[in-house]
């Protein structure tokens, strides 16, 4: 998505490719053709792109009251935070499933599909279904138009998750925050928990070029008559800046610590987390510590603002059968049945989170199987620290010594092969490097190695790799492909 609006004649193009998909979506519901109706509504929606990155909850709100307020049906937790949302949104909604609470999740961005932007009781929103609310999000918004100006793909895409969730009659939910927080699109909606999971340096021409700035526009989620929730710690003045945040609204805190970490390995990790004892969990890396400590204290606030009641037993039995895909995701045989060779998949794409996937890694030590030295396929976008990702990932020994193939995915922002090569030589990440124009060329440069295979750098990068191996096949489609 660009940065600013385009020019008036990109504009004006937009708005005529706009009808026509509006005309083909209208024509698809009427005879009930959901995929049809899905692309035609998904081209109608990101066109809005086109209108740039506008902070501000003006517009959402106003598209909001002219959808009747749909977000006022639910509850739940909303979840910001620099890294780690996603694993917990992953997490809780887990134990939910665990506890048999209908609810809906929404994260951002998307691996293959648009649809996996919402999803409900851990599956992708139907095509039909979400083409629907859609369509009535388009609707509401060329009535507010006038007044408050066009509306933007992401403050459509929140209009149309709470259409759909009142079709649905969802009632309980677990909210992605998209950038930042306290301007974000979808901080027009409050369920009644606010989560942090952590601050650090990311997406700074937006949000301050500080910890301390950033955690500010973070912890402003935190509003009156919530719970909060935070595994912030005192790096840069975090938690004291969501601290103050939620004395000054006067919500109560929960200040998430982890304990000790038990045991790590290939099936994840044992973790003490407080009031449960230890407790497995089913997702990779030591960092997954600190991101299941807000998780179950994020259970534990929506149980207390009588939310949802998930009892020790389905936490336990949910954080243990949690998964989250594109982030150390585990993938054995991915090269062949007889391969004997993982694929690591992490969309680490700022440095504090290259840091966790070195760590990672080097914990995995001789649990990431293969014979022969590792492959890192690595792409990232050009406005991301990426000196300083390569940096974090040379961290890793074993990453030192790789075969490094840069790649770059169909993105206008996507950081060019060379580029990326550039940083990595510099950051001593690699004993050897490889250009190869797209992921697809990438992966098959990486199956005529023989050690184990890491894709990291890029949630985009991440997701092009999924739908390649979703459609060879080595993962189910659910669907989506």
């Amino acid at each position: 998505m660009p940065e600013s609006a385009s020019d008036q004649e990109l504009i004006d193009a937009m708005r005529e490719r706009v009808a026509g998909a509006r005309g083909q979506l209208s024509a698809a519901l009427a005879e009930g053709r959901g995929e049809e109706a899905w692309k035609a509504a998904l081209v109608a929606l990101t066109a809005r792109g086109r209108f740039g990155i506008r902070l501000g909850l003006g517009r959402s709100r106003s598209l909001l009251r002219a959808l009747g307020s749909p977000e006022h049906g639910v509850r739940g937790a909303l979840v910001a935070g620099t890294n780690g949302k996603g694993s917990v949104v992953a997490l809780v909604s887990a134990a939910l499933r665990a506890a048999g609470v209908r609810h809906a999740t929404t994260t951002s961005p998307h691996l293959v599909s648009y649809r996996e932007r919402l999803q409900i009781d851990g599956r992708p929103i139907g095509a039909l279904q979400f083409a629907r609310a859609i369509d009535r999000a388009l609707a509401a918004a060329d009535r507010i138009e006038a007044r408050v100006g066009p509306t933007t793909e992401f403050e459509l895409l929140v209009g149309a998750i709470f259409e759909a969730l009142r079709e649905e009659q969802v009632q309980t939910a677990v909210v992605e925050i998209g950038l930042g927080g306290r301007l974000d699109a979808m901080h027009a909606w409050d369920g009644g928990v606010a989560v942090i999971t952590n601050v650090g340096l990311d997406h700074e021409r937006y949000l301050g070029n500080t910890i301390e700035a950033i955690a500010a526009e973070k912890a402003a989620i935190i509003v009156r008559g919530d719970r909060a929730v935070t595994g912030a710690t005192l790096r840069g003045g975090a938690l004291d800046v969501v601290r103050h945040r939620a004395a000054r609204v006067g919500a109560p805190l929960r200040v998430a610590s982890p304990g000790e970490v038990e045991h790590l390995g290939r099936n994840g990790l044992h973790v003490e987390l407080e009031g449960y004892g230890v407790v497995r969990v089913g997702l990779l890396g030591r960092h997954q510590a600190v991101n299941a400590a807000v998780a179950a204290a994020t259970i534990d606030a929506l149980r207390e603002a009588g939310i949802a009641d998930v009892s020790p037993d389905a936490l336990r039995s949910g954080f243990a059968a949690a998964r989250w895909p594109g982030r150390m995701e585990l993938i054995e045989n991915a090269f062949g049945p007889a391969s004997g060779r993982d694929l690591l998949l992490d969309g680490a794409h700022n440095p504090d989170g290259a840091v966790a996937l070195a760590e990672g890694i080097d914990d995995l030590g001789d649990g990431l199987r293969g014979t022969g030295k590792t492959t890192l396929v690595l792409g990232a976008m050009a406005d991301k620290a990426v000196d300083a990702l390569c940096a974090a990932l040379a961290a890793s020994e074993r990453l030192r010594g790789a075969t490094v193939i840069c790649t770059s995915v169909s993105d206008a922002r996507s950081l060019s092969p060379a580029d990326l090569e550039r940083s990595a030589k510099a950051a001593g990440l690699g004993s050897s490097t490889i250009i190869a124009a797209d992921p697809a060329a990438a992966m098959r440069a990486a199956a005529t190695h023989h050690g184990p295979v890491v894709v990291a750098g890029s949630l985009y990068l991440v997701g092009a790799v999924r739908e390649v191996l979703m459609r060879s096949g080595v993962l189910p489609g659910d669907g989506l492909v």
